[in-house]
């Protein structure tokens, strides 16, 4: 019997090889991506053929900057998806601790450990926070900066674009400071490989050095411009995900103990037992996600089209 992902959302294939099926008989609730995704543009030869040019890549990062907010005096890069960005970070101070809740994504620890640094939850020179959280959507608020002779806060905003209000990218004026930020989940084109970094000129250059050239590919360039672009698309998305994650919790209400909470993209909810839970769901081709520190929590995303919310309400119904 294969044990349930609990690294990170996706992995259908290990799904498929226990309970069956193709990749298009599953609906897939694991991850926190939007289904609905950004309208893609026409793109040409070029965009596939060429090496991204530094125009493009300069058009791209000035859509980012504005439509982030970003303070004249700090810098932004973008990178194939913020997992990339995640796996150099450590690299941009020393050795030592990093303070990490353990209750969280799980990448920015490990990428911590791959390059050496004890991780903890005491205080320590490199702090990571990310917020709203991945699991329970808790917000962060700034209460204790991390100390040390080179102090650095991450603080990981792959979900905050549903809610821009509560962005820390202000901050990133102070020298100490990174905001990564995920261009697939809220515009839901995660297979499109787009993350950015805003921070300090000197933190943003040494991630620009460590990426090397042409770490964006010409069509995520061109993409990613023109969605940035598009604030309008934006706010109407933040009001349709939240109607929808508000009907998830609906549908859910009669077979959760409690609505532990999420965001707009993803809901947590306590339950009875959630890996047999997990598994009532996987024998229906629908994959959803569980956490090795929580017997009761079990994470959903969000359905697309009316036939995928039809199957997930007859799949509870049949779950006792």
């Amino acid at each position: 019997m294969i044990a349930p992902r609990q690294d990170h959302g996706g992995g259908l294939d290990a799904a498929i090889a226990e309970f069956g099926g193709q990749r298009g008989d599953w609906l897939d609730l694991s991850t926190g991506i939007n289904p609905q995704h950004y309208p893609l543009p026409e793109l040409n030869e070029r965009d596939w053929m060429e090496l991204p040019d530094t125009t493009a890549m300069q058009t791209l990062e000035s859509a980012a900057r504005r439509f982030w907010n970003v303070p004249d005096a700090a810098d932004i890069v973008a990178a194939g998806g913020a997992s990339a960005l995640i796996a150099l970070v450590p690299g941009l101070r020393e050795g030592g601790s990093a303070s990490i809740d353990p209750a969280t994504y799980s990448e920015h620890a490990a990428a911590f450990r791959r390059a050496g640094w004890h991780v903890g939850k005491e205080p320590a020179g490199v702090q990571v926070v990310v917020h709203p959280n991945n699991p329970d959507g808790r917000l962060w608020r700034e209460d204790k900066r991390p100390g040390g002779r080179d102090p650095l806060l991450v603080i990981d905003e792959s979900f905050a674009d549903t809610q821009p209000e509560i962005s820390h990218v202000s901050p990133t004026e102070n020298p100490r400071v990174i905001v990564l930020k995920s261009f697939g989940k809220f515009w839901g084109l995660a297979g499109l490989r787009l993350g950015f970094a805003i921070g300090a000129p000197k933190d943003i250059g040494h991630l620009r050095d460590m990426l090397g050239p042409w770490p964006v590919s010409g069509a995520a360039l061109k993409i990613g411009a023109l969605a940035l672009s598009d604030p309008g698309w934006a706010a109407d998305m933040r009001e349709n995900l939240r109607a929808k994650a508000t009907r998830l919790d609906d549908l859910m209400r009669q077979k959760t103990r409690a609505i532990v909470g999420g965001t707009s993209l993803f809901r947590l909810y306590e339950v009875d037992d959630a890996s047999a839970q997990w598994r009532e769901l996987a024998r229906q081709n629908i994959l959803t996600r569980i956490f090795p520190y929580s017997g009761t929590w079990l994470r959903m995303g969000l359905p697309g089209g009316e036939p995928e919310w039809q199957r997930l309400t007859s799949a509870l119904a049949r779950h006792k």
